[in-house]
């Protein structure tokens, strides 16, 4: 089965590389074109990209899905079926009808809930306990297609959007491979997805990032959690923005007066409009990111700091 994938970000690599290991016969890889990073703007190729030319893949990076280049490229490498992974781009309808089996995605959810760009991080944000991944029929519509196969999984209390991102990625690289193993054996049984439980999952800003610490220490766990590791949780300690990368729920501490008000320095506990939150990782602004026992030491926190 001769296949195209279209995928960009580390998240699209190892579905890519366990297609290869399976065996399966990669004759194109689409990615989103290189770009400037870092201080100094240096190119940058997409983690795909850098995938597949290990592999001696031949990578292309349309600006365009819809102008026809991208097509006509298609139209040469003949694909059985594109599988398609985060890329980042809209298929028009002429590719999407191309290969003889269509186009497949793996899409980082339980769909119908949270089609859209940031499944994983809005599950953490919105505390679920369970999520997944789903290989399904690409459609015209945002993550509408119908499903053909998923692989759930259990959310850790305190596991960040970071870590689930990358078991999401572990899993979906077998989720898919196994999907091409039924499309090959035609035991494939797409399902309808139903609408009315469907979510939206947009992509993050950093309007996200405030702490607003009336809310309850499990909304702020979750948030840390989940914009972990970008754009990262906000606070602000003595006029100055500090990042908060890792936090517990407190057991210790569960009735206070002053939201934001630190109540133990060892470990750095902060007061919320219910319950307390344990600071583990912090970074101050301009600076590395540390341990708040470190932070504590470094910017005289006591207890008559209130967090802001």
């Amino acid at each position: 089965m001769n296949i195209v994938y279209m995928g960009t970000p580390d998240f699209a690599v190892a579905p890519l590389e366990n297609i290869i290991k399976n065996g399966y016969h990669v004759s194109g890889v689409f990615t989103q074109p290189d770009k400037p990073k870092g201080r100094k703007y240096t190119l940058t190729p997409p983690p795909v990209k850098e995938c597949a030319l290990t592999y001696n893949i031949p990578v292309y990076q349309p600006n365009s899905m819809k102008d026809g280049t991208a097509l006509e490229i298609l139209q040469q490498l003949n694909p059985d079926i594109i599988v398609v992974v985060a890329y980042g781009k809209i298929l028009p309808k002429e590719i999407l009808t191309l290969p003889k089996y269509g186009c497949i995605n793996v899409h980082a959810s339980l769909l119908p809930k949270y089609r859209g760009a940031g499944p994983i991080q809005w599950a953490v944000l919105n505390g679920e306990k369970v999520t997944g991944v789903t290989t399904m029929n690409m459609a015209e519509g945002l993550d509408t297609g119908d499903m053909l196969m998923k692989a759930q999984t259990e959310i850790g209390e305190n596991e960040t959007a970071t870590e689930l991102h990358d078991r999401l990625s572990l899993m979906g690289a077998e989720l898919i491979v196994e999907t091409l193993k039924a499309v090959e054996s035609h035991t494939l049984v797409p399902e309808k997805q139903d609408d009315t439980l469907s979510s939206y999952a947009p992509m993050l800003t950093k309007d996200l990032c405030q702490i607003h610490w009336s809310d309850t220490a499990q909304k702020i766990h979750n948030q840390i959690r989940g914009l972990n590791s970008w754009p990262i949780a906000t606070a602000n300690v003595n006029g100055k923005k500090v990042k908060i990368f890792t936090s517990r729920i407190n057991e210790q501490f569960s009735e206070q007066e002053t939201v934001g008000k630190v109540l133990s320095v060892n470990p750095l506990v902060v007061a919320c409009g219910k319950g307390s939150l344990t600071i583990l990782e912090i970074q101050p602004d301009g600076k590395k990111k540390m341990t708040s026992a470190d932070f504590v030491r470094g910017y005289r926190i006591t207890t008559d700091t209130v967090f802001g």
